[in-house]
C-alpha cells in the first residue's frame, strides 16, 4: 500500500503538531520552544536516548530496531526554524508572533520526522539504529554545519543521512530527487564603489560612482554569458543597490552593491567569485572610482550520492509511483550539504501541491504532503535495515 495505514490513521494527529509550530515560529539558533516541544513529543512515543543543545539548539534522539546485528546507522534529518516575514495567509493558524512565519515548511518537515518518529518507535520494524536530527537555523545560520562541528556524525556513529523538503507547484505526496548536486552552493557579496561627491550640475568636478556602478551591474551578467560555461548553471544577482545621497541634485560619493551567486560546481563557484572581483576592481577603475569588495563563500552545494539517490528513489516509488529521478537542479541553497559532506547520503523533494511558493507571506506548507513524507522516511529506514 502506497501510505502506510499507520499514517493515514496519525494524519490529523500529526497535522495539529505542525499547526501548533506554525503558531509559534521561532528564528535560527533561537528555536528553544520548539526544540522543547520536540523533546516532550519524543519522549511521549517512548524515546529516551535524546540529546539537546547540539549546534547550539538541536535536538538529537536515537530508536533502537528489534535488532542491532547489522551495525548500520541510518540519520534523518528535519530543519526546525521559520523566517522574518509577515504572515500573510488569514488562516485560523497563523503565525502568533509578529514578524515570523514558517514561510519554508520547515514545521512540515518537523511534523513528519516527528509522525515517523512515533511510528518506528512503536514498531521497531528494523536492524540497526535511526537517528533523528532535528535542526536549528538553516535559514542563513548554517546549524547543519554547527551539529557537525559538534561531532554529530561520529558521535553517533551515522553511517548515511537522508533528508526532505517540500516543493511547491509539484503534485501533492510526489516526489523528486537527482543524482549530484540538486541544491547550489549560496555565496553572498557587499561591494562599495567610492567616487567623489559633487553637485549635480557640475559631474565635471566629481567622480561619479553611480555610472561606475551601472557598468559594474551589467558587466557582472557576463559572467555567466561569457565566462561559463553553457552547459553549466550560475546566477549572478545584484539585489541592493544604494548611495550616500537622497538629493537629485548631488552626485553621491559613495555607492553600495549587494547580491548573490549561485553554482552547483566547485569550479564555476571558484571561477565566478574571480571574475567578479576582476570586473568590479578594473570597472571602478576604469572609472577613476574605487572597489572594495567583501566576497562569503555560504552553503556548498548540496550533492547527492548516485547510489543513495537510487535507494531513496526507490523507497519513493512504494510510497507514491512514477518518481521523478533526474528532476532539474534548483538554484536554491540547502545548509544539509555540510551533513552531506561528511557522509553519503541523499535529499528528496516532496512535492506540497499549489499556491505560494516558499519564501512568501502567503505561503502555507500542505498538511495533505504529510501522510507521503512519513511513508518516506519509515520506508528508508526499514528498507536499508531489514529484519531477517
Amino acid at each position: 500500500m502506497p501510505i502506510k495505514n499507520r499514517f493515514a490513521d496519525m494524519h490529523a494527529e500529526i497535522t495539529g503538531w505542525r499547526r501548533h509550530l506554525h503558531q509559534y515560529p521561532e528564528l535560527q539558533f533561537d528555536v528553544h520552544e520548539t526544540a522543547k516541544f520536540i523533546e516532550d513529543k519524543l519522549r511521549s512515543f517512548g524515546i529516551t536516548d535524546i540529546t539537546t543543545g547540539i549546534g547550539r539548539t538541536g535536538v538529537v534522539a536515537v530508536i533502537e530496531g528489534r535488532a542491532t546485528g547489522s551495525g548500520r546507522t541510518v540519520g534523518l534529518r528535519a530543519d526546525m526554524d521559520a523566517l522574518p516575514i509577515e504572515e500573510a495567509t488569514g488562516l485560523e493558524y497563523a503565525s502568533k508572533v509578529p514578524g515570523k512565519m514558517h514561510a519554508c515548511g520547515h514545521d512540515g518537515h518537523t511534523a513528519i520526522l516527528l509522525g515517523a518518529a512515533q511510528y518506528l518507535a512503536e514498531t521497531r520494524n528494523f536492524d540497526g539504529k535511526v537517528v533523528l536530527i532535528f535542526q536549528p537555523a538553516e535559514e542563513g545560520g548554517g546549524g547543519g554545519r554547527e551539529m557537525c562541528k559538534d561531532g554529530l556524525m561520529d558521535r553517533w556513529g551515522i553511517d548515511e543521512v537522508y533528508g526532505l523538503h517540500n516543493m511547491p507547484g509539484a503534485d501533492i505526496g510526489s516526489f523528486h530527487i537527482r543524482s549530484g548536486a540538486l541544491l547550489a552552493a549560496t555565496d553572498d557579496f557587499e561591494i562599495t564603489i567610492t567616487g567623489q561627491g559633487g553637485h549635480a550640475a557640475a559631474p565635471h568636478e566629481a567622480v561619479d560612482p553611480n555610472v561606475a556602478t551601472a557598468h559594474i551591474v551589467l558587466a557582472l551578467q557576463s559572467i555567466a554569458s561569457r565566462n561559463v560555461d553553457p552547459l553549466k548553471q550560475v546566477v549572478v544577482s545584484v539585489c541592493i543597490m544604494r548611495s550616500d545621497s537622497e538629493a537629485s541634485n548631488i552626485i553621491p560619493h559613495r555607492v553600495q552593491l549587494g547580491g548573490t551567486v549561485r553554482t552547483l560546481d566547485s569550479g564555476v563557484r571558484d571561477l565566478a567569485q574571480k571574475r567578479l572581483e576582476e570586473i568590479v576592481d578594473l570597472t571602478a577603475r576604469a572609472h577613476c572610482c574605487k572597489a572594495e569588495i567583501n566576497y562569503e563563500r555560504g552553503y556548498p552545494a548540496t550533492v547527492n550520492y548516485a547510489d543513495n539517490t537510487e535507494f531513496a528513489a526507490d523507497a519513493a516509488e512504494t510510497v507514491s509511483p512514477g518518481v521523478d529521478r533526474d528532476t532539474p537542479p534548483i538554484m536554491a541553497g540547502e545548509d544539509f550539504s555540510y551533513m552531506l559532506e561528511e557522509r553519503p547520503g541523499a535529499y528528496i523533494m516532496l512535492g506540497n501541491g499549489g499556491g505560494a511558493t516558499v519564501h512568501h507571506p502567503e505561503y502555507d506548507f500542505n498538511d495533505e504532503a504529510i501522510p507521503a513524507g512519513c511513508s518516506w522516511f519509515a520506508e528508508v529506514v526499514e528498507r536499508r535495515m531489514p529484519l531477517t
